[in-house]
């Protein structure tokens, strides 16, 4: 009787406990589950605000989102089946002026048919081909349409590394997109087509195919690029190193563009020789850098001006040049140290402008005055 009688009081408890368990899960659940009149949400007290620096991206985007268009290009390509096709590409452009200029790349619109642009409010417009500078990767187009908003230029002399910058323009066809970064180096680089372009602005800031032609902002909203090539390590997309040309480059050139349909490049009017160290003491010229006038073009800007052509026959190896003419070291008081900064110097002016050429002749150090004319070698 005594094992019976705590194996009785066993059961009732665990009874208790199961019919207790059972009827409190039960009527937990239709509680749980009730629809209740009105859901109560934790909301944010007042208006939404933001922070100094988003505040700056979100002005520098509404300033110049206005300004800033889709390209669509169509060439045709033949093919062996079907014969012509067309071909569409995209890149981006930015107004410049009320008369409906736009700038963009060179190789946005090369070899293209027809045209077309599409401004930030939809509106469609066939654009016509103005001018094109292939060795700067620059076009200018125009486009029939009121009420525009032109981009405001900056000035790309006095940027530095670590300065803010932002690209707005279409990547993959994606109208109207803004990415931020820093100007990451200033340095010289050769494009696709081999020209060479000074103090190409290079930045981290995300630039993908369609981005080609856009602006590249400061913090002010001011276009201080075009945004014209991408590193891609073979991905075809951003790789993190994205270029520019200074805008600088292109507001020294849009005023021919759309005059002339082209750049009036300067030309000295002469052909030189590369002076290194090896060669000047060989030939005992009182300076180790340079480029030698070997002959001025007759009716040029450096037989205009004086300059001197070699009047010595000589031989540098197999190579037949004419030696005894003016050593230029300098133009404007920027050392000429090779033919690839006198190149440099070129692309800074336009035919037409007068420059100061430092030159030795003979030992004697001199500065000539010299009116630029136009490169009439050059070619579209």
């Amino acid at each position: 009787m005594r094992i019976v009688r705590p194996l009785i009081l066993g059961a009732l408890v665990a009874t208790a406990f199961y019919l207790y368990t059972t009827h409190h899960s039960s009527s937990a659940g239709p509680g749980w589950l009730a629809k209740p009149s009105k859901v109560e949400l934790t909301e944010a007290a007042g208006p939404q605000t933001y922070d100094a620096e988003e505040q700056v991206n979100i002005d520098v985007y509404k300033k110049g989102i206005p300004s800033v268009v889709n390209i669509t290009s169509t060439a045709v390509s033949m093919d062996f089946f079907w014969g012509p096709i067309p071909q569409e590409g995209q890149g981006s452009g930015f107004i410049i002026d009320k008369e409906g200029h736009v700038l963009t790349n060179y190789h946005v619109i090369e070899g293209a048919r027809q045209v077309e642009v599409t401004l930030h409010n939809k509106k469609k417009y066939p654009a016509e081909i103005i001018g094109r500078d292939r060795s700067h990767d620059l076009a200018v187009l125009q486009i029939k349409a009121s009420g525009l908003v032109p981009a405001t230029l900056g000035d790309s002399k006095n940027l530095v590394v670590g300065q803010k910058v932002y690209a707005i323009g279409n990547p993959f066809g994606l109208s109207g997109t803004m990415t931020r970064g820093i100007i990451s180096s200033l340095r010289p680089i050769r494009n696709p087509e081999g020209a060479y372009i000074d103090e190409a602005i290079q930045t981290d800031a995300a630039i993908n195919p369609g981005n080609s032609g856009g602006p590249l902002l400061n913090s002010r909203g001011e276009v201080i690029g075009i945004n014209s090539m991408i590193a891609t390590g073979g991905s075809n997309q951003s790789a993190g190193i994205g270029f520019a040309i200074p805008i600088n480059t292109a507001k020294a050139v849009i005023n021919d563009l759309v005059t002339f349909g082209r750049v009036r490049r300067p030309s000295l009017g002469i052909r030189s020789l590369p002076i290194g160290p090896e060669l000047a003491e060989e030939l005992g010229l009182p300076a180790d850098y340079g480029v030698l006038i070997v002959q001025v073009m007759p009716g040029g800007a450096a037989d205009n001006a004086g300059l001197r052509g070699g009047n010595q026959r000589a031989y540098i190896g197999n190579t037949p040049v004419m030696l005894g003419g003016d050593l230029i070291v300098a133009i404007d008081g920027e050392t000429v140290s090779d033919q690839q900064d006198l190149a440099n110097v070129m692309n800074k002016h336009r035919a037409g402008d007068t420059v100061k050429v430092t030159v030795f002749r003979g030992k004697r150090k001199m500065e000539v005055p010299v009116k630029l004319q136009e490169d009439t070698r050059q070619t579209a």
